[in-house]
């Protein structure tokens, strides 16, 4: 009579067993997927940050040319700020040409704050389709910075631009925005 006691509780124990490895398995197929949207997710933000990147590369060397134009920084629309106060109108803040804007508006919120700026220019460079189409803006800072490191004759005569760069990789997808103070004399 007790050895009959005994095999049923061997079965007792297998199925205890079989349910905690498989509770072990269910855990490590739980883990595994979080490692892959993990995975998944720093490959879209260093694809992102790669489009951005140049993206950034390609506002630089616009705002360079810009610089050698003649007369410089014919390319930027003029802006001058009037009062103290953002103007109501959006043309103060998308008062852009080919991704070229003028001076910001020390009253206004930046541009890439705006929700409905639309100064953005797409980047003429090929990442693929998974990266999408970066963009950029150039915001021209003017023509009243030191060229060297502000001794007494230093002329203050050379010019600033802010790079604006942005991933568009599309909806749920990581976008990347970066920023440059890009100096020419």
């Amino acid at each position: 009579m007790s050895r009959r006691k005994e095999q049923g509780v061997a079965l007792i124990v297998a199925l205890v067993l079989l349910v905690v490895v498989t509770l072990l398995g269910v855990s490590g197929v739980q883990n595994v997927a979080l490692e892959e949207k993990m995975a998944a997710a720093a490959f879209d933000r260093n694809l992102a940050l790669q489009a951005a990147e140049a993206a950034l590369r390609m506002g630089e060397a616009v705002a360079e040319a810009q610089s050698k134009t003649v007369p410089p920084n014919s390319g930027f629309p003029s802006y001058t700020d009037a009062n103290n106060t953002c103007p109501a109108s959006p043309s103060a803040i998308n008062n852009c040409v080919n991704g070229l804007c003028p001076t910001p508006d020390k009253d206004c919120n930046e541009r890439w704050k705006v929700p409905n700026f639309t100064g953005w220019v797409d980047a003429p460079v090929n990442l693929g389709s998974l990266a999408g189409t970066p963009q950029y803006f150039i915001e021209y800072l003017g023509n009243t910075f030191p060229c060297t490191d502000g001794g007494p004759s230093d002329p203050k005569n050379c010019k600033r631009y802010r790079i604006t760069a942005r991933s568009n990789p599309g909806t749920e997808r990581a976008t990347v925005m970066l920023q440059s103070i890009y100096a020419t004399d």
